[in-house]
């Protein structure tokens, strides 16, 4: 951070970044592209996956909720903070950027009053907002994946064949069954990014990212019939009701701040807010990327990966393809792992004991620990579906697996082979954009893991066989939005008029690049597939035994 005052009277964007457990507030300096200032903000609710806060609510298996307060409290305590740290004259400020993960949606009344926050509605789990990871819909992704299949639905092909438990309508879909009064009762079901921008600017400005990435809307058609909804989901015949039909695009000024949230902010009533973003998304630009043939990969909690092209290819194993949805002009590809973090989480905390004040110690023992184990040497292999896969079986009820064990196996093995495991994840993914027309030849990290794990940047380099770049910025999400408040701020205003123009003005420098070693390539080879030969044995040909297991646990489950 750079001392008070510093680039004094230079125009100035903010980037605020929603997570899975905390938001990031990041100013920017738009002419030298220094980041003034960073304050991380925790959510007081954190992940709500047990029981609902206050009234003790149970909650079943796959739930993951959020507090709509934490996200206005990341604001609050965040924005004044930043701009505290750096000493810089708020009236500098000329705009403010929003991602939020995604797709974490939430239901309010028509004046965007969230009904987690209505007595009469707050003992409702399906009142409150849904987390990127709430899995529970899961049998309903499926029967609508089943319908567009019978149907032959031209839509479907752009989400790579098959509807993810973690998208827009199997979470409206299942609140439609599940709790007909809290479907009554919302006026709107809206994304986060999109509802952290109406509490910004008064205004509901919904992101036509967000809508075509994880509603199955297009620029060019719209959302798929009604007569495919209705024999999805009996009874759900008007798809639009809760969404909208408008959307705004990237970039796009939103409005400015309503009075209220400047006070609050200690900002000026003229800083432009933008359209929300999805937060790996905002990577991209962040990262100074905006050419083909690179992947752009987001390490942190999950993992987002993201590829820009000038043509549209319908390939199986992704998350979307959308028009515009990354970059205008390009078409934006997503694909992901959806438990990195989340995962040595689980292993260093719950399997090996490691208590919040503990936790960083273990993990460097860990980390240098595995380091120093040879390739090939663990004798393990991990299917990285702690969380479900993402990419390329997009199927949430499928778990995690290691297999190998023997009564030598070592903590440190096991966390080295949960790091390869990533790393052959990775490579399944890189494989199949580049088998269906989308060469790729290097990757662009960024994230907390890319950062603070130089082992698992090597093994990504070492398994897929590309070079590895890690982006020169702490906070890259919080930067990509700052840089979409300064192009909603235009260049009158001392931002930019195109978010490509910002992303190679801003460019960071790299922080590190790792480059394959071929002898250890050559190992993981032959690990490589093994992995894959268990890959399509449990996630393809007899998908029945994890199903299974999940199907046993879902009906073992009593709630109270």
């Amino acid at each position: 951070m750079s001392g008070p005052g510093a680039g004094a009277g230079t125009p100035v964007a903010i980037g605020v970044d929603y997570g899975t457990e905390s938001g990031r507030v990041l100013l920017l300096d738009l002419s030298s592209g220094e980041e003034l200032s960073t304050e991380a903000v925790a959510y007081p609710h954190g992940v709500i996956d047990s029981e609902l806060p206050g009234t003790g609510e149970p909650l079943g298996p796959d739930w993951a909720l959020q507090h709509p307060g934490d996200y206005l409290e990341v604001l609050r305590r965040g924005v004044p903070a930043a701009l505290r740290s750096s000493g810089i004259d708020p009236a500098r400020v000329v705009g403010v950027g929003v991602d939020v993960t995604s797709c974490t949606v939430l239901p309010t009344g028509a004046d965007g009053r969230p009904l987690a926050l209505m007595d009469a509605w707050a003992a409702h789990p399906h009142a409150w907002p849904k987390l990127w990871k709430h899995h529970a819909a899961q049998p309903l992704a499926d029967r609508m994946t089943e319908v567009a299949l019978e149907r032959d639905d031209e839509f479907l092909s752009r989400y790579g064949g098959r509807i993810s438990s973690e998208w827009y309508f199997p979470k409206l879909g299942q609140v439609f069954q599940e709790d007909r009064d809290v479907y009554e009762a919302t006026d709107a079901f809206v994304e986060a990014t999109d509802w952290v921008v109406w509490q910004l600017s008064g205004r509901l400005a919904r992101s036509d990212c967000a809508a075509g990435y994880k509603a199955f809307w297009s620029p060019d058609s719209g959302l798929p019939p009604a007569d495919y909804f209705a024999a999805a989901i009996p009874g759900f015949t008007e798809p639009a009701a809760k969404l909208g039909s408008a959307f705004s695009a990237l970039g796009r000024r939103a409005g400015t701040l309503t009075p209220e949230m400047a006070g609050a902010l200690g900002l000026s009533e003229h800083v432009a807010v933008a359209v929300g973003n999805v937060d790996s998304f905002v990577a991209v630009p962040a990262c100074g990327v905006s050419e083909e043939g690179v992947l752009v990969s987001v390490v942190g909690t999950s993992i987002c990966d993201m590829v820009v092209a000038d043509r549209e290819v319908r390939l199986p194993g992704i998350t979307g393809v959308v028009r515009d949805g990354i970059l205008p002009g390009s078409y934006g590809y997503e694909a992901g792992q959806p438990a990195v973090g989340d995962m040595f989480s689980w292993y260093v905390e719950r399997l090996l004991g490691a208590g919040r004040d503990g936790r960083a110690g273990r993990y460097g023992e860990l980390e240098q620990k595995a380091a120093a184990l040879a390739p090939g040497s663990t004798g393990l292999v991990v299917l990285d579906w702690f969380n479900g896969n993402r990419s390329i079986l997009s199927d949430g009820d499928l778990s995690g697996v290691i297999a190998g064990l023997t009564l030598q196996s070592t903590p440190e093995q096991v966390y080295r082979a949960l790091l390869e495991s990533i790393a052959f994840g990775a490579r399944t993914i890189l494989d199949n954009f580049s088998s269906h027309g989308l060469a790729l030849s290097a990757t662009v990290a960024c994230g907390g893991i890319a950062e603070k794990s130089p082992l698992m940047m090597q093994l990504l380099a070492d398994v897929t066989g590309y070079e590895v770049e890690v982006a020169g910025s702490p906070q890259v999400p919080a930067r990509g939005s700052a840089l979409f408040g300064a192009v909603a701020a235009g260049a009158d205003a001392g931002g930019f008029s195109d978010i490509r123009l910002a992303a190679a003005a801003l460019r960071p420098s790299p922080a590190a690049r790792y480059r394959p070693d071929r002898a250890a390539g050559a190992v993981y080879d032959q690990v490589y597939a093994i992995y894959s030969a268990l890959h399509d044995e449990l996630g393809r040909k007899d998908v029945s035994l994890l199903h299974g297991l999940k199907e046993i646990r879902r009906r073992s489950s009593v709630r109270s």
